[in-house]
């Protein structure tokens, strides 16, 4: 019998959990024991509450006065993940409900699970029982009500070996050891919380230690020797607390915080309040091999986990709909506290590149969601954390905080967290708290950018010299990555412009589908810039006349960073939409000639290989890699191979960047300079800095045969660091030979070599290869009942499906794609499925569309 998904009844709410467990590593199972208070709300004869593959026993309720009643039977509804415990009827009040379970640490990454690492320094194999909860995983580890408003608090205790050390939410308050060489462990009564913030951990583990100015203990847990790797993350945790604790006001609410390195872990991290749990490479840094770029993302990272522990933690989103007041937030967040700490990073610039370009990608599909998207089912939870939930939502946060004002932003965000601490909230509470802290509307205009799927984008339809300045008619309308005209959606904008005469030479909203505004003091030669550092989640499109007029500007680079960008980034969207063709863009880009800014670079070279990947499935291969050459060797010439005195972060990660695109565009002097240093690296003549790794591997790999290809792995075996295996694991993909792609996707599915964790993105760099396009798909095709039962129900599958399917340029294969999919069930990765046969459409009419125009131009390279 099919039984609808539906959320958990009201009639019993859990008060309290005193919660035991006994973890048998070596047997990858576990059993534990529940006391729960619960109260019954009204008359009733079964308890239902979540549970997922656990097998539970000895179920009975306790009453006030100590009368027991024993469960008659336990139904397991194992489709929607809920059990029905049937009892006699039980009247309103307060009760205990006691059982035991018994579960087995799975290997998927979910729920209460194994993770494999080895032992120092004899390199044992072993193993850890870790946790991770979110959406809905905690009941893989204990039945409960598995739902974030049904909150309640956590007493956990665990007996496990002597020899291993064992953490949860709260700090130790009692250990006691037997004579059996185990021992039990009591933690302290947390908070008031949902079950997905519930974390656990067992294993072999050391440990940095150091205290906030606020008076946090704080520790990062790292494997066995490698301690000095947490220092980097502990410097981070230590100063972002107080700088949170200022920003929100509130101090942060619990006596400790770890961070633990995970070996086996899905995602980048997971914000347990008081244990966040990190995937290795997103929370260690080793000074020799930890490249620029991974201890920037380390720091966003911890940024983001430890913002979590007020806005998600302490203020929890009433449902799975609300997911990006967690998400969004946490990552608009992350930006502010890496600024704050890392002011070197220019990070704000980096959010373009990193943030709002790739929502704008996602968002201008037919088969995008809103911001706030109705979900049920734990398939449909899993599959909205996405760019949607974390970037957009950031990037329309950046948008009102930016129409705030930093005071009133901070203001509002204050009385938001303190009127709804230790409770749930709809996203309507945060915007009565920032209208009442700012005085300003906030709710009808961010209800246009929540509610309703996709993005406006402002187009100058007039451009009228008058005797004091110039007259301009905006005309709102929504971006479609078809170019398909929809006058329906209508959106509240914020608009900025800018001239060279002024920063902010106006603001207003956009509140009609047309606005005449005018500007004062610009002649007909002046620039005018619409949506100045590019905050407002919009694209702009202005008449030729308007975009010559910024060449000059980007040229001498008066014009800002997020400017030069903005208006590449947009250009080259309204390109790929069919509004402007390829070769003005491409025309473009001759004007940043003089351009020194790694993320404005960054951007174009995004372009460029969306570009490449399109002009793969033609014989403009080579014809483009020359353009490629002619646009980034003069840039390769100024930056050199050798970092210099007193460089700055962003010089580094440009020097990565540009010689990591001529490898790419077979730009022979550099893959010849690559392969001479890759090889001094590997003899121990001359160790490659960390940020030139990836860019000497792909050298070394484009043109691999057996030998090298053994080589490559032997490194690859040789090393502990998780970001090296990384790094080598992932150029594996740039090989150009189709029998070697064959082997390193066979290599990816060996589980003594690569984890599930990274199996996937090796799988997908041997993917984006057109080499290896057709490989993975039939790959793919041929193991889909194996990769779904490793990967199904969390946000790897999503990726997978994406990567393979994607990069295709055919009408046959988008029916190809559909037709597999419509055969095969991918809980979960539906919406990705259809964007992906979208996204396949897309690339197919782009090419048809500019095809020709493209050999025109590139005939002369």
């Amino acid at each position: 019998m099919k039984h609808d998904f539906e959320r958990l009844p009201k009639s019993v709410v859990p008060k309290n959990y005193h919660l035991h467990f006994i973890p048998n590593i070596p047997q990858f199972s576990f059993i534990g024991s529940a006391s729960i208070s619960i109260k019954i709300e009204e008359k009733i004869d079964r308890i239902t509450l979540n549970s997922v593959d656990l097998k539970i026993s000895n179920v009975r309720v306790t009453n006030a006065d100590g009368d027991i009643k024993k469960c008659k039977e336990v139904v397991y509804l194992t489709e929607i993940e809920v059990v029905h415990l049937l009892f006699d009827t039980l009247s309103p009040g307060t009760y205990s409900l006691e059982m035991d379970f018994e579960g087995e640490l799975n290997d998927k990454m979910k729920g209460f699970y194994r993770s494999k690492y080895f032992s120092h320094p004899d390199l044992e194999e072993r193993y850890a029982a870790v946790t991770q909860f979110e959406a809905t995983d905690a009941r893989r580890c204990f039945p409960c009500w598995d739902e974030p408003a049904l909150k309640a608090t956590f007493n956990i205790s665990m007996t496990i070996p002597q020899n291993l050390v064992g953490l949860s939410n709260m700090p130790l308050i009692e250990e006691v050891k037997s004579e059996n060489g185990m021992k039990t462990l009591k933690f302290g009564t947390s908070p008031i919380m949902s079950t997905y913030l519930l974390a656990m951990c067992v294993g072999e583990y050391d440990y940095v230690e150091g205290t906030s100015s606020d008076g946090v203990n704080v520790r990062v847990y790292t494997p066995v020797g490698k301690k000095e790797q947490g220092l980097f993350a502990l410097s981070v945790t230590t100063k972002v607390l107080p700088y949170y604790k200022d920003y929100f006001q509130i101090a942060y609410p619990l006596p400790k915080l770890d961070l633990i390195a995970i070996s086996d872990f899905a995602a980048g991290a997971m914000e347990g309040w008081g244990l966040i749990t990190y995937r290795e490479t997103m929370v260690l840094v080793d000074p020799e091999n930890t490249s620029l770029i991974r201890k920037q993302n380390i720091a966003l990272t911890v940024g983001h986990e430890v913002a979590h522990q007020w806005f998600g933690n302490l203020v929890t989103m009433e449902w799975w709909t609300e997911l990006w007041l967690n998400e969004g937030y946490a990552s608009f967040t992350e930006f502010l506290c890496v600024n704050h700490l890392f002011p070197e990073y220019d990070i704000w610039t980096q959010f373009m590149t990193d943030m709002h370009s790739p929502a704008l990608d996602a968002d201008c599909l037919d088969n995008s969601h809103p911001i706030e998207v109705e979900v049920n089912h734990p398939a449909e939870i899993d599959e909205i954390f996405d760019e949607i939930s974390y970037n957009k939502g950031a990037s329309v946060i950046r948008m009102l905080h930016n129409y705030l004002g930093d005071e009133d932003f901070r203001k509002g965000m204050h009385l938001y967290l303190t009127k709804h601490q230790y409770q749930n909230t709809i996203t309507e509470n945060l915007w009565e708290s920032l209208e009442k802290a700012s005085g300003k509307v906030v709710a009808n205009i961010m209800r246009t950018w929540i509610k309703q799927m996709g993005f406006p984008k402002v187009k100058v339809v007039k451009d009228i010299q008058e005797e004091n300045g110039r007259r301009l008619v905006l005309e709102q309308t929504k971006f479609t990555a078809n170019g398909s005209i929809d006058e329906k959606p209508f959106w509240m904008i914020p608009i900025s412009i800018s001239t060279p005469k002024s920063e902010n030479a106006l603001t207003t909203v956009l509140d009609k589908k047309e606005m005449e505004v005018f500007i004062e003091n610009v002649t007909e030669n002046d620039w005018i810039k619409i949506n100045p550092g590019t905050i407002g989640f919009y694209r702009t499109q202005y008449p030729s006349d308007m975009l010559e007029k910024f060449i000059p500007a980007i040229k001498n680079m008066s014009l800002s960073p997020l400017d030069r960008l903005g208006l590449h980034d947009d250009l080259f969207a309204l390109v790929q939409n069919g509004s402007n063709s390829t070769v003005e863009s491409l025309k473009l880009i001759d004007a940043y000639i003089n351009e020194d800014n790694f993320t404005v670079w960054s951007s174009i070279a995004t372009s460029l290989s969306k570009l490449k990947n399109l002009l793969s499935h033609t014989d403009l291969t080579d014809k483009f890699n020359a353009f490629g050459r002619h646009i980034f060797t003069p840039l390769a010439d100024k930056l050199g191979w050798e970092t210099k005195d007193n460089e700055s972060h962003l010089e580094t990660l440009l020097r990565s960047l540009v010689l990591s695109k001529l490898v790419s565009f077979n730009c022979e002097k550099t893959l010849k300079e690559a392969t001479r240093r890759f090889y001094l690296h590997k003899e121990g003549k001359q160790i490659l800095p960390a940020d030139l790794r990836m860019t000497c591997y792909r050298a070394v790999l484009q043109t691999a045969d057996e030998k090298v290809y053994e080589e490559m792995l032997e490194l690859y075996r040789s090393t502990d660091l998780h970001e090296e295996k990384d790094r080598i694991s992932r150029a594996l993909g740039s090989i150009s030979n189709p029998t070697l792609l064959q082997k390193v996707i066979a290599f990816s599915m060996c589980k003594e070599e690569v984890r599930a964790q990274d199996a996937v993105f090796v799988i997908a760099s041997v993917a984006v290869n057109p080499k290896g396009r057709d490989l993975t798909w039939t790959f793919f095709k041929e193991n889909w009942k194996i990769l779904l039962d490793q990967y199904s129900g969390g946000f790897l599958l999503t990726r997978l499906v994406k990567h393979i399917t994607e990069n295709f340029a055919s009408e046959e294969k988008a029916l190809e794609v559909d037709s597999f999919f419509k055969a095969h069930e991918f809980p979960g990765a539906e919406r990705t499925i259809q964007q992906s046969i979208e996204t396949i459409r897309l690339s197919t009419a782009w090419l048809n569309r500019d095809l020709a125009e493209i050999t025109e131009y590139l005939k002369d390279y």
